[in-house]
């Protein structure tokens, strides 16, 4: 019996070595995707270090943070009676990766300059650069720490944090006196091409609208003419847009010839959403970009006014990732060379330069919501401006 088992497992062997071959040259082109074929010591090195530092400033700023925040709100928690669960989860776990990903650019340039100076105080710089490595090859494993931040913080901003903002914001509606809209009066919008809806009033809490009425025109003409008294968002329906109204009545025009229709209920699809008719302080900042994306298109379908702070935060989050490349080069061309009077100057220039671009980026997207400056171009100045900033510390930099 042993000697059969031993027969099968030489001939299961051959078999194997046979497949060997083949296999070696189906997975040959892998080799290509292996990432040590592309990053030396030196990039694994200074990556390494990089991110380290970079999640290391997170947690010193964002700790000092939340200390001087608790310090601020806790009569205010405890005056509106917030429990602490709520507190550490529906709070605090989303106010951290909220300003995490705000001041992101900051605490890249603090990493990049702080290890970076710490490698030209220990002339680490210096033996590169004489081994014969470029100034341009060292900003290679600079650049792709950038980019993993980078693509990181877009898709924390666009897909993850909008999420825990609408628990932080009711939250803050709650138990710190950031009370939010709840109710709107006179509303008027065209939810369809000729549709025009009108609510005399509305409260968000009940999703209810009363003193509703909806015209629809065709070619300049009313052809229908529907009020109700109250109508109801239907917020468990399986479909977006449906909506219940209480007391119809509904009036088609055909030539001089009137049709009346009423009754007690009516579900119907209107083409409007709560989210349509009452405008809250930092709403943008609850929907993800493609929710941003859809708002602003059928919001520039009505006309309306209010899409300039959607698009603002929409092009903002683009433009506050490339930051991080921008502020990578400056802070590796202030810190790389060593100095005797050490890093105390140029680190004061860094931080006024990226504490000037995070003020920037304010300033320029106030003006584009209360200015008719474009929105696009409010997000991307402040990178414009200090690409032109970075290219110059990059020529000043060693060779």
């Amino acid at each position: 019996m042993n000697e059969k088992l031993k027969a099968d497992i030489e001939k299961f062997k051959a078999r194997l070595r046979v497949l060997r071959r083949p296999l070696r040259k189906m997975l040959r082109p892998l080799r290509y995707l292996h990432p040590k074929r592309y990053l030396t010591r030196l990039d694994r090195y200074i990556i390494a270090k990089f991110i380290g530092t970079y999640i290391y400033s997170i947690i010193l700023i964002i700790s000092i943070s939340i200390v001087f925040d608790v310090n601020e709100n806790l009569a205010k928690f405890s005056t509106y009676g917030a429990p602490l669960k709520a507190i550490v989860f529906d709070y605090y776990a989303n106010f951290v990766p909220y300003f995490a990903n705000l001041f992101s650019p900051l605490f890249v340039f603090i990493a990049v300059i702080f290890f970076t100076s710490k490698l030209a105080g220990n002339s680490e710089i210096i033996a590169m650069l004489a081994a014969g490595v470029s100034f341009k090859r060292l900003l290679r494993p600079y650049m792709l720490s950038a980019a993993i931040i980078a693509l990181l913080n877009y898709y924390l901003g666009a897909q993850i944090i909008p999420h825990g903002n609408v628990v932080r914001q009711d939250f803050e509606a709650l138990y710190k006196n950031k009370k939010k809209t709840l109710s709107a009066n006179n509303v008027q919008l065209m939810v369809a091409p000729g549709v025009i809806a009108y609510l005399q009033q509305y409260d968000d809490r009940m999703k209810t609208g009363y003193g509703f009425s909806l015209d629809k025109f065709e070619n300049k003409k009313l052809v229908s003419h529907m009020t109700a008294s109250i109508i109801r968002y239907d917020s468990i329906s399986d479909t977006r847009y449906h909506w219940k109204a209480q007391n119809y009545k509904i009036r088609t025009l055909k030539g001089l010839r009137e049709e009346i229709q009423s009754g007690e209920m009516l579900d119907t699809m209107i083409m409007m959403e709560p989210m349509d008719l009452v405008f809250s302080e930092g709403q943008q900042e609850t929907l993800t970009s493609p929710e941003l994306l859809r708002y602003i298109s059928k919001q520039e379908e009505r006309g309306s006014s209010n899409v300039v702070p959607y698009e603002v935060e929409y092009h903002k989050r683009i433009s506050m990732s490339f930051a991080s490349f921008i502020l990578t080069l400056i802070g590796v061309s202030l810190s790389s060379r060593k100095r005797k009077g050490g890093m105390g100057l140029y680190l004061g220039i860094g931080l006024a330069l990226s504490f000037s671009y995070i003020l920037l980026m304010t300033i320029s997207s106030t003006f584009a919501i209360n200015a008719d400056t474009p929105a696009i171009l409010a997000a991307w100045i402040p990178n414009i401006l200090y690409a032109f900033i970075a290219y110059f510390c990059y020529k000043q930099a060693p060779n």
